[in-house]
């Protein structure tokens, strides 16, 4: 039985969310990323804790934040 959410980490996220078309804002603290979409208004908060995999409940926000799916972000991955 496969995972319905994908092992990304933070780097694999900025990939994807940056080819949606949000920018990078700033950095809050030295672990979480702000990254806003000018378009929509949108912005999200990515956590930046080296290679580790980010937390189904975190990838979930995220997808939430971009307005994308599961399925969305695998095909960009």
């Amino acid at each position: 039985m496969t995972s319905v959410f994908p092992d990304v980490n933070s780097k694999q996220i900025v990939k994807v969310i940056e080819q949606l078309g949000f920018e990078f804002i700033r950095q809050s603290g030295s672990s979480h990323a702000i990254y806003y979409r000018v378009s929509d208004k949108r912005r999200t908060t990515i956590p930046v804790h080296g290679n580790k995999s980010l937390k189904r409940k975190t990838i979930r926000s995220i997808c939430k934040d971009v307005d994308i799916s599961l399925e969305e972000l695998k095909k960009l991955l």
